[in-house]
């Protein structure tokens, strides 16, 4: 009964969204197209600002249209 419901959790973990004010490195580089440079870098973007808007990340160093369009269906605000 264990193994079902770890399974259960980890299967659900895989189409959960990545909240990005609150993520970790290790959450956000599981994003497509975010490795540990651009992880840092949302870290320390919100440091400084929350964003308000999944589109905010575009603010991000680093972070552009194509790389935004891999990770808005994966990225989400206070776990919305």
């Amino acid at each position: 009964m264990k193994k079902i419901i770890l399974f259960l959790v980890l299967f659900a973990s895989l189409f959960a969204k990545t909240d990005i004010n609150t993520a970790s490195i290790k959450e956000l580089i599981t994003l497509n197209g975010i490795g540990i440079t651009k992880a840092k870098a949302i870290m320390k973007y919100r440091k400084k600002h929350k964003f308000t808007k999944i589109e905010d990340i575009l603010k991000v160093k680093g972070i552009g249209k194509k790389t935004f369009e891999k990770i808005k269906s994966d990225i989400c605000l206070d776990n919305k």
